[in-house]
């Protein structure tokens, strides 16, 4: 289920956003969990970071309850540790430009 992106405008950056609609292809047993089906890219930043005034690399937002946490190229691999956490199985990337949804516990794309 790949469906085109909206073009919004994102005040808070004065810039133009997307609001997306979420790429499951090639989804898994867990797909059918998520209750987020709709992102806007790019995020605003990692929720945790922000907190702490750390840095991240790459944005992905749980689609379970919309936690926005940094790659695992970034310092503090917070949208990992979410997965841990609470065992919430399915981020997709917030950045522009990349539609793509991941499983933790099948450790797979879910978009083609």
């Amino acid at each position: 289920m790949h469906l085109a992106a909206d073009n919004v405008t994102d005040i808070r950056y004065g810039n133009l956003a997307m609001t997306a609609n979420i790429d499951l292809s090639a989804p898994c047993e867990h797909a059918a969990n998520i209750k987020i089906h709709h992102v806007k890219r790019p995020a605003a930043g990692c929720e945790d970071c922000l907190k702490i005034g750390g840095q991240w690399v790459h944005l992905r937002e749980c689609l379970t309850c919309g936690h926005v946490g940094c790659c695992d190229s970034s310092p503090h691999r917070h949208a990992t540790k979410h997965f841990h956490t609470t065992q919430h199985p399915i981020v997709v990337s917030v950045e522009v430009g990349e539609n793509w949804t991941w499983c933790y516990v099948d450790d797979r794309f879910l978009s083609e």
